[in-house]
């Protein structure tokens, strides 16, 4: 029996993955502190006392989020023996990882605090930066596809980092719109058609 007056203790770890879920679920904003208390088993003080702020737990559950989902889809892509294997897995992983029944639809990312609020717009901006970090990724994983021989050196590189990243974004809406794994694959698929048109030499692309 714990003794008395000492705060009962809880599984950080755990709270956070749920707060993590609730935030994935309703977005910073619409999160309220009793959602995230209700959710994580504990009262106000103790979570103020592991976590701090609510915006303090979000960034830490935005850590969770990156080290316990991201390597899900990034993991693969990492192992991906070419430029376009790296890319198609990243669009068929999205489309698994977003529409799995044991997790909120989407992406958090993505999803949880898209619009200027003066309550929020820090967390907004790091959210910017963090889906900044995707497109970076991404452009990096295919430079090595160019010095490999797999795409022109005169690719846009940036704008084909954007554009895939793009349509991995409007598939985190289309998940939480109630889209399914097979719908996404459809969309990842045809993004996919773009990809010779795109890193192929001029005179080849025009030639297909």
């Amino acid at each position: 029996m714990a003794e008395r007056g000492r705060p009962r203790s809880f599984d950080k770890d755990a709270a956070l993955a749920r707060a993590m879920e609730v935030f994935w679920q309703k977005g910073y904003e619409g999160t309220s502190m009793a959602d995230l208390t209700s959710a994580m088993g504990i009262a106000s003080p103790s979570l103020y006392a592991a976590f701090g702020s609510k915006e303090d737990l979000f960034r830490r559950a935005i850590d969770y989020y990156a080290a316990s989902e991201g390597g899900l889809i990034w993991g693969a892509v990492r192992q991906a023996q070419t430029a376009y294997e790296a890319v198609e897995t990243f669009l068929m992983q999205t489309a698994r990882v977003f529409t799995r029944r044991s997790r909120p639809a989407g992406c958090l990312v993505v999803l949880s605090a898209l619009h200027p609020n003066e309550h929020s717009e820090t967390v907004r901006r790091e959210l910017v930066k963090l889906r900044a970090q995707t497109v970076t990724e991404l452009r990096e994983r295919l430079r090595q596809g160019v010095a490999r021989g797999e795409i022109s050196p005169a690719a846009d590189l940036e704008a084909i980092a954007k554009y895939y990243v793009t349509v991995q974004q409007g598939m985190s809406i289309q998940a939480r719109d109630g889209a399914s794994r097979q719908q996404l694959e459809l969309i990842a698929t045809a993004a996919l058609a773009a990809w010779r048109p795109l890193t192929a030499p001029a005179e080849t692309a025009a030639a297909s």
